[in-house]
């Protein structure tokens, strides 16, 4: 009998319902959660509706989205998120302490447990060996909750590394070929566990700006191995009382092994508009660049900015080209500070943004009309910007400042510089004072402003829908398509405000038509094609459409995490049986179907077209328990009627 993945060790020692066999829905223990600003009031206000008195996991509120004070709305927000905090036993990360992901690592996350968190990006604690997973949330909610997760049990891909990076090429060349080879779409139900000799060479930061982008490719998880590396992070962190050697046996099971020789690895650039669009900057051809910026959770570590530092020391940013450089926290951002790294870069001509998500998420430092962006966070979505036409391109830090010295695309080895050697300290700057530590003050009162709202409720699904296409899209239709982030960020814990601005840059009038189709007795459906909700965990990509009076989502195929989401408020997904089903599907037409007891057990709706006169066969990859979800109206109206 074949040996374990380390990914279903983990699984094993948490296993609370179901079989460790891929694609079955299995239930599994939570230890930690994580949340951040954006998506973490929606989070909490739906775990309050739930009646606890406390968390039952080691939880933690960050503050890193929603930082730029425009308005009452993001303060309140952050009040209300610490309120809570203090009175539901949760950690809360203030403003300025840093990006989740990046604390989470620092300061956290513990190999061999499991944890769960409201941004897509969470998987990037993978890099200390812990099992962890983007999600809605709703399910955030239900995990501080103490309910079991329930996921389906992933495909094991082993992506075993071997040889050593070679100089000037990076951890996010490394992921890049990754994406190059998976792509965005296609591995709904599959995890990457990362070995061999040159996994094993790669420091804890540089496994963090993998298992981060594995976010990319739609996969469960991403993690490495517990070894010397987690070792040597954690004593750095005075947190080595929580390591343990963890890997997978000598003769793991995989589903597939996908072998990359980082000999042969060259400095790579995913190009717009998405993060498997992968060329290597040799065959970009020097264009002219006029945006550089380092940060996000993918590349703002200490050894991130540390070699940015030593790159630039004593020399100038090129005139044509804004750099902006975003440490990714405040321990980060205090160590370049006191042994004189900072001062490198001020001096170079760079602008220092604050430690936050910021311009990954549209939240700053739009570029120009048309310009030439290159970042190094994890997505190039069209728009996520801030700058619609912009041209957005995903590079390590060492190909960013190389560009922002040449004010072109330049291969960083062709810099004639010798290679900096970045040693990571024995001893990390440790000041937790931007940490509060709950109260557990069961009588705490929590402020809620204005902007603050009740979760939505949904009714029942009911057993005959009418309803009209409310719109119909192509491939890859991504969470930011469907509920964009920068300038409407602050409005997420205003459902019916935030609910006008769905769909806002592909159909401008898509909240207005829905609200008229209900007015006049018709629900809304959604069609889509392939890989449709990519990105973000944000679970009002789901949650605002319901509002909005959305039943069903059919489409070719749809991403885990907003499957999940569409499931938790009672939206049905139904999925093509052929290409003739979307091709005759048109917005506007008017549907009907049943969704009686009978329909859901059998997993195929019939859907009558009664604009086109047209029938189709439809099903839905529904287990019981989602089905059950579903009819309910949603996993609130769930719990509320006694599920678990």
């Amino acid at each position: 009998m074949a040996g374990k993945s380390l990914i279903y060790k983990i699984l094993e020692s948490h296993l609370m319902e179901g079989e460790l066999v891929a694609g079955q829905d299995i239930g599994i223990k939570i230890d930690q959660t994580l949340t951040q600003d954006a998506l973490g009031t929606m989070a909490y206000l739906e775990f309050e509706s739930l009646g606890l008195e406390r968390v039952k996991t080691l939880s933690v509120s960050y503050v890193d989205h929603n930082t730029l004070q425009d308005g009452f709305e993001n303060a309140d927000d952050h009040k209300y998120l610490q309120d809570v905090a203090s009175k539901y036993g949760i950690y809360y990360s203030k403003a300025g302490n840093g990006i989740c992901h990046q604390v989470h690592v620092e300061r956290f996350a513990r190999p061999g447990q499991t944890l769960v968190g409201s941004d897509s990006h969470t998987p990037t604690s993978g890099a200390l060996g812990m099992f962890a997973m983007g999600v809605g949330g709703m399910d955030v909610a239900a995990s501080m909750a103490g309910k079991a997760f329930h996921l389906i049990c992933p495909k094991v891909i082993n992506i075993k590394l071997t040889g050593r990076l070679q100089p000037w090429c990076a951890a996010k060349d490394i992921v890049l070929k990754v994406l190059s080879i998976l792509t965005t779409k296609g591995n709904v139900g599959t995890a990457l566990e990362y070995t061999g000799e040159g996994a094993q060479s790669l420091t804890v930061p540089e496994r963090a700006t993998i298992t981060n982008m594995g976010a990319e490719m739609g996969v469960t998880t991403s993690i490495f191995p517990s070894d010397e590396k987690t070792l040597e992070f954690l004593k750095a962190q005075a947190r080595e009382d929580v390591y343990a050697p963890l890997g997978p046996d000598a003769d793991a099971h995989y589903d597939e092994v996908i072998e990359i020789n980082l000999d042969e690895l060259v400095p790579m650039v995913a190009c717009p508009h998405s993060p498997d669009n992968v060329k290597t900057v040799k065959e970009m051809n020097e264009i002219a660049v006029d945006q550089v910026l380092v940060g996000s959770c993918t590349n703002s570590s200490y050894r991130d900015l540390m070699m940015v530092a030593a790159m630039l020391k004593g020399k100038k940013i090129h005139p044509d080209v804004s750099f902006g450089v975003a440490p990714g926290s405040k321990q980060v951002l205090t160590m370049i500070a006191n042994n004189g790294a900072l001062a490198d870069i001020v001096a170079s001509g760079a602008r220092i943004l604050e430690s936050t998500c910021g311009f990954c998420v549209g939240c700053g430092q739009a570029p120009r009309t048309k310009s030439i962006s290159l970042r190094t966070n994890n997505r190039n979505y069209e728009g996520r910007s801030g700058t619609k036409d912009a041209q957005v391109h995903l590079v390590s830090a060492e190909t960013a400042v190389a560009a922002a010295l040449t004010g072109k695309f330049t291969d960083p080895r062709d810099l004639g510089l010798e290679i900096p050697t970045i040693t990571l300290p024995e001893v990390y700057d440790i000041d937790d004072s931007l940490i509060v530590e709950p109260t557990c003050d069961t009588n705490h009162a929590i402020l809620r402003g204005p902007n603050i709202g009740e979760p939505p409720s949904n009714i029942e699904m009911p057993e005959k829908v009418e309803a009209k296409v409310a719109i119909k899209v192509g491939d890859k239709i991504t969470t930011d398509h469907i509920m964009p982030a920068g300038p409407y960020l602050k409005f997420r814990s205003n459902v019916p405000k935030y609910s006008q601005f769905t769909f806002c840059h592909v159909k401008p009038n898509f909240a207005d038509e829905c609200k008229d189709n209900v007015a006049n007795g018709f629900y809304n459906v959604i069609v889509a094609h392939e890989s449709y909700g990519q990105g973000s965990s944000r679970e009002h990509a789901a949650l605002c459409p319901m509002y909005l009076g959305v039943k069903a989502v059919i489409a070719k195929s749809i991403e885990r995490i907003h499957m999940d989401n569409l499931v938790n408020f009672g939206i049905l997904p139904l999925f093509f049986a052929d290409e003739t089903a979307y091709e005759n599907l048109n917005e506007g037409d008017e549907l009907v179907f049943v969704a009686d007891e009978d329909a859901f057990a059998k997993g195929i709706f019939t859907v009558e077209n009664k604009t086109q006169g047209k029938t189709y066969a439809l099903k839905t990859p529904l287990n019981e328990r989602q089905r059950d979800i579903v009819r309910a109206g949603g996993k609130l109206n769930f719990f509320r009627n006694g599920g678990q």
